[in-house]
């Protein structure tokens, strides 16, 4: 797995020590001061990026606005980082795409920690057995290469943790999922009693496999309890 990030912070103080603080970890680092510098460096690094942290207040766009071009164009793990105390941005940023977010002002530690939990998922999901490809409906996943794919033939882009939420749908399908346990196998720590972001996810998850909001019928609510994945799923090792 490539150990290379891409930070967006306007304030170079900032950049320079976190830029240090993952150097010291093994990671490669690129920095950007700004919407337009970050997307050059995006565009010039894109096929060797393991994560990108996106600052939301920028001098000449937002974190926002970044998140939702990367995601049209590409999987690789979104953190945003908010100084608002309002849940709004993490709502906001997780609905246009990002894998995780964290509140300034924070502990690098604490960022290794989610960057490395993103990195411990996505292995773990890469990891298939015998059965490479997951079939229902009118979409195949490919385990291996990570990529899911409508009737047409035509890829669904998807972040990395809906794609690894989405596999564990589909290799549980039939079966009720709490939304501790989901919240525990995606983000790998408890749901906290006002944490919408796992509600979040399934409502961008629905909206990409065009399963209506209102009355899905592909991941249903199962009320006071969690979601169910209603429909048959079969496992192949050729497409």
């Amino acid at each position: 797995m490539t150990r290379t990030i891409l930070i967006v912070d306007d304030d170079q103080k900032t950049r320079n020590l976190l830029k240090a603080y993952l150097e010291k970890h093994q990671y490669e680092v690129r920095g950007a001061q700004d919407g337009a510098s970050f997307l050059a460096e995006f565009e010039r690094h894109r096929d060797k990026l393991c994560l990108v942290i996106l600052d939301v207040m920028l001098p000449d766009t937002d974190g926002f606005t970044l998140c939702r071009s990367v995601r049209s164009q590409s999987g690789v793990p979104i953190i945003m980082l908010t100084a608002s105390a309002d849940d709004t941005d993490r709502i906001v940023g997780l609905e246009l795409g990002a894998d995780d977010y964290i509140a300034k002002p924070y502990n690098p530690r604490e960022l290794l920690a989610r960057i490395k939990a993103i990195q411990r998922r996505m292995q773990a999901a890469g990891s298939s057995g015998p059965a490479r490809y997951l079939k229902f409906r009118d979409f195949s996943m490919d385990l291996t290469e990570r990529l899911l794919t409508n009737g047409a033939g035509e890829r669904v882009v998807l972040t990395s943790m809906d794609f690894n939420l989405l596999r564990i749908f589909a290799e549980h399908a039939g079966e009720t999922l709490e939304r501790a346990r989901l919240m525990e196998m995606t983000r790998g720590r408890d749901l906290g009693p006002l944490d919408r972001s796992l509600d979040v996810q399934i409502s961008r998850l629905r909206q990409r496999l065009q399963d209506d909001g209102k009355q899905p019928d592909l991941i249903k609510t199962v009320r006071g309890s969690g979601y169910v994945f209603s429909t048959d799923v079969t496992s192949h090792s050729e497409s």
